[in-house]
């Protein structure tokens, strides 16, 4: 009996005196009305918001996501985040810092809303790096050519012209980018046979341009 008591009071949580405290007073705050609420929102807005734009911009780098853009997201991210603190601030349980719990939050919805946006733009760009790894993760190796830059541009050619808005946005999330098919699924709001069948017809057409440009045999459509 002695062992199991020990062994629940291990796994709770003590913070310092002074956490405690100050986590107390964001609860009552937020808890609150007028002033008081109005006080305390405005200054966890304010840290959201500072958390939101340094998650965006180090998750949005490779979508070249800058400026008036990362601005909104960081805002969108961070006034969201707020609200769902506020609706579930007396769930809080006082085993960390308030702010570290309320930083969860707005980690959350950055990442939602980036992953969003993603979807929302069909002119994402790729990179040097991407295309150099792009045609062995179609199944082709290009140090089996002569010629690899030229296979490279043909794949570059085929992505841009055979594919899509909708499959090159699948095909660079989940080629390039290793997103995993529920996030994608649920980005798209599509199901994961949907997704399946979106990746399958994008690396199909992808195999067919390059079979019909000469670099590869015809048995690889297969």
């Amino acid at each position: 009996m002695k062992s199991e008591c020990s062994e629940s009071l291990s796994q709770v949580r003590v913070v310092s005196p002074e956490v405690a405290r100050e986590n107390r007073a964001w609860v009552r705050d937020l808890s609150s009305g007028g002033d008081r609420r109005e006080l305390a929102s405005r200054r966890l807005y304010e840290f959201l918001q500072r958390a939101a734009r340094a998650e965006a911009g180090r998750r949005a780098a490779r979508l070249r996501l800058v400026g008036p853009e990362l601005d909104d997201i960081a805002h969108q991210a961070a006034a969201d985040a707020l609200l769902a603190i506020c609706g579930k601030v007396e769930t809080f349980r006082g085993d960390c810092k308030f702010t570290t719990w309320a930083y969860k939050f707005v980690i959350f919805d950055v990442a939602a809303k980036v992953h969003r946006h993603f979807w929302q733009r069909a002119d994402v760009a790729f990179d040097d790096e991407d295309w150099q790894r792009l045609p062995a993760r179609v199944g082709i190796e290009p140090e089996s050519h002569a010629e690899s830059r030229d296979l490279m541009d043909a794949v570059h050619r085929a992505v841009d012209e055979k594919l899509t808005a909708k499959q090159r946005m699948v095909f660079v999330a989940m080629v390039l980018k290793g997103m995993p098919t529920d996030v994608l699924a649920d980005q798209l709001g599509a199901t994961h046979n949907a997704i399946y069948k979106m990746m399958f017809d994008a690396r199909r057409k992808l195999r067919t341009a390059l079979v019909d440009a000469g670099y590869l045999p015809e048995q690889q459509i297969a």
